[in-house]
């Protein structure tokens, strides 16, 4: 375990601001849009007007005589197909012989400017033949459906079947089974910042270089290579400052690869900026999910057996698919005691624009069902909410019947500490008609244990200099997306070397200089990147007290390090400035680099069963919420006036960065559990603004009292696990609870929109009519 002796100088621990924010509140922040593109061609994308068709002719040639337009390209000018899975790859950066949703790039155009641009759009002649097209997964997987991609017979991109333990005898032993079925719509990241991208094309050197918005820079130059068919030491890419990501950029999208095709074509550069509308349609969001899940629970409450059936819109190409379908069954474990589980997944494919990984990654409408159901067979038990989930607890170390290593669980303080925080014992079943509170609990992993491209390099690897000013400079390839992951990087190394952070700083994401790392995705960064920051920190510590031992003329186990001092332990005598001993040590041996990596343990890469990687992690967050509501029965409006809501994340680094990823991910629930979904219209989203796509302002959001639990995990750096997914997928299930609190309603729906409430209180309404007439007619 990454240990460390608190000191007052100490870095880890405290709260920091981001090291990155004052670029960022006073608009210094350059983000790829914001780039000089004054010696840039314009890019713009001709999409498909049509769900679903083949392509017969592309006309480009009174396109191409406009004044001003410098190149188009075609589905012609890529043959090689990309994704972000090796064994998925199915999707070509245009078009070529089929399109397969509505906005799907068919053509591309490089123009002196916007205007020109666009006017060569409208310039491109497009025939494609309309042939049928599916919008849901019951449309998809009808017998007489079209096969949209060869091979996948009955539109099913992935299924899986997993069984673990006697499902049939669990149940049998259980006082109370309970199924029902459960519909979460499809919903979109909505980033703050629009998709953009800027390439580079060195005619004279054969060299690309890409700016982009990418959350996997690392990803984005494999997939540049294949599909440009370069040398990847030709490629160099760049991530600058992102506005948000939430897994819409954790694979390389379309426009990034058409914008380095035309720069290659032009042999110039292209700046790609991305509308809003484009920016929703090259989507990557959650899943449209039905969710059919059956429980046993004996008479005390502990889950005897889960029985649980998802079947997934995916969208028109395969994109994460496979391991989202995975990972809804996989952290079906990892939470509670379920000791008899029977999984089957349908990963299906529609014509629409296709989804992906989005925060949370495929737990979020399972999490949301499995809760609901809890609570639900509690109240039928007589049972209090709160102790049906710790009657499931349980004990780390362990692992799950899947494979999931656990080494450390905080699940039951942090029920303790919502429970006690929100009043649980005195308000539960003593508020007015309308108000009511619910809970629920979820967890996520801190990284996957294995990569979705392995290499059999380490997960990551951070360098770090000291040179002749004293300064440590950290080169790392994580992407700080805003979740704070550049100032993890720099209390790891002041920490390690005890000095100040202004000492320290960090340089990421250019794939020249910085060491190259998997990316931002599935909580990942803090765990591995910390902890090779960590390694790479002790690597040139000890440097430094080597060169201190020698100018003091004593051992190395003598020297100690704090405050930026080194001293002879014991000895108020012969201290040394950081900048002393800096100054010995490159006298040794000039400019210092070391370097950390990071590699997750055999025993964390999950299960022997086919997709046992899908869920295998070295550490879990563990997460519980309270909601509090008040519901409108006569407009169907709910109000959520206090969240309060504990994460275990092993550690906290830096808190106030903590408290700011759980009230982020509490904020992304209530976007999902009361107003978030796509709509389309024959395959044209109607949701592509941020007006018709109702995500929570500030006059929405309620108070989030937030409790931070520390179980200090023995594998993490310094102990700490992830921060940013674990608390979302318990907040929708948490909300529909805490509506069946306030008016009697179990809502299986999301999102809880005001027509979907106010319809289902009338149905049960006329269902309890129609029930006390029946009655009253047989007495």
């Amino acid at each position: 375990m990454n240990t460390m002796t608190k000191s007052k100088t100490s870095a880890a621990g405290q709260p920091l601001p981001l090291i990155d924010g004052i670029e960022k509140v006073t608009g210094q922040a350059i983000y790829t849009a914001d780039m000089d593109g004054r010696d840039c061609l314009t890019g713009r994308i001709l999409r498909s007007p049509v769900s679903h068709g083949r392509i017969i002719s592309i006309d480009t040639s009174k396109a191409l005589a406009l004044d001003g337009v410098i190149a188009i390209i075609t589905g012609d000018d890529c043959p090689l197909t990309y994704g972000v899975i090796p064994i998925a790859m199915n999707e070509y950066p245009m078009a070529r012989d089929t399109v397969r949703y509505r906005g799907e790039p068919v053509a591309a155009v490089a123009a002196r400017d916007a205007a020109t641009a666009e006017m060569a759009l409208d310039l491109i002649e497009l025939n494609i033949e309309e042939l049928p097209a599916y919008y849901t997964p019951a449309d998809s997987r009808a017998p007489d459906a079209v096969q949209l991609h060869d091979k996948k017979p009955g539109n099913l991109e992935r299924e899986v079947h997993h069984s673990f333990g006697d499902v049939a005898d669990g149940f049998d032993k259980a006082d109370l089974v309970h199924s029902e079925v459960f519909e979460c719509a499809e919903i979109n990241h909505a980033q703050m910042e629009p998709h953009a991208a800027l390439a580079e094309y060195d005619t004279e050197r054969d060299r690309l270089t890409l700016h982009s918005v990418t959350q996997v820079p690392f990803y984005v130059h494999l997939t540049l290579a294949r599909c440009l068919d370069m040398d990847s030491s030709q490629i160099r890419v760049v991530k600058p400052f992102v506005g948000g990501g939430f897994g819409a950029r954790t694979e390389t999208l379309n426009f990034e690869i058409i914008v380095a095709l035309l720069a290659r074509k032009v042999g110039g550069k292209v700046m790609m900026r991305l509308t809003r509308e484009e920016s929703f349609v090259t989507h990557r969001g959650r899943p449209q999910t039905r969710v059919s899940l059956k429980i046993g629970l004996t008479k005390t409450g502990q889950i005897t057996a889960v029985d649980c059936e998802v079947v997934m819109a995916g969208g028109a190409y395969a994109g994460y698919g496979l391991v989202t379908i995975l990972y809804a069954g996989a952290l079906l474990h990892g939470i509670y005691g379920v000791p008899n589980v029977k999984y089957d997944g349908y990963r299906v494919y529609t014509n629409t624009p296709p989804c992906g990984a989005m925060r949370g990654h495929g737990t979020v409408d399972v999490r949301h069902a499995f809760e609901c159901i809890l609570d639900r067979m509690a109240r039928d038990l007589g049972l209090d909410p709160f102790e049906v989930r710790r009657a499931n607890l349980l004990t780390a170390p362990m692992f799950t019947d899947n494979g999931l290593m656990i080494n450390s669980y905080g699940l039951g303080e942090c029920l303790d500490k919502v429970q006690a925080a929100s009043g649980w014992q005195d308000r539960k079943g003593n508020m007015p008609k309308g108000r009511g509170l619910g809970m629920a609990c979820s967890h996520y992993v801190s990284g996957a244990a294995k990569p979705v491209h392995w290499t059999g390099e380490p997960h990551a690897v951070v360098s770090m200099k000291l040179d002749f000013d004293g300064s440590v400079t950290v080169l790392t390839g994580a992407s700080d997306i805003g979740q704070g992951s550049t100032t993890i990087v720099a209390i790891a190394a002041a920490e390690i070397l005890s000095i100040d952070m202004a000492r320290i700083r960090v340089v990421t994401n250019d794939s020249v200089i910085t060491p190259k790392d998997n990316g931002s995705y599935s909580s990942r960064v803090t765990f591995m990147v910390g902890n090779a920051a960590i390694e790479a920190a002790k690597a040139l510590r000890e440097k430094l007290v080597n060169a201190a031992a020698k100018k003091l003329e004593v051992a190395p186990d003598d020297i100690e390090c704090e405050g930026g001092t080194f001293f002879v332990a014991g000895s108020s005598q012969s201290v040394l400035t950081f900048q002393e001993v800096a100054i010995a040590a490159l006298a040794l041996e000039g400019t210092i680099t070391v370097k950390g990596a990071f590699s997750t343990p055999i025993e964390a890469q999950g299960g022997k069963h086919r997709g046992g990687a899908v869920g295998s992690t070295m550490g879990f967050s563990y997460a519980a919420q309270v909601v509090e509501v008040d519901v409108d029965i006569d407009t169907g409006q709910v109000r959520v006036d206090k969240v309060w809501a504990a994460l275990d994340c092993g550690f906290a680094i830096n808190p106030l960065a903590v408290e700011g990823q759980i009230e982020g991910s509490v904020w992304m629930g209530l976007g999902q559990g009361l107003s978030e979904e796509t709509h389309y219209e024959k395959g044209l989203p109607s949701h592509a603004n941020f007006l018709d796509y109702r995500f929570p302002t500030i006059a929405e959001s309620p108070d989030i009292d937030v409790q931070i639990v520390e179980t200090i995990d023995p594998l993490g750096p310094f102990g700490a696990k992830e921060a940013g997914e674990g608390a979302l997928s318990g907040f929708p299930p948490a909300l529909v609870n805490a509506v069946a609190d306030a008016i009697g309603l179990d809502a299986n729906f999301l999102p809880m929109t005001p027509d979907r409430v106010l319809a289902a209180l009338n149905k049960k309404r006329r269902a309890a009519r129609k029930a006390a007439s029946k009655k009253e007619a047989t007495s």
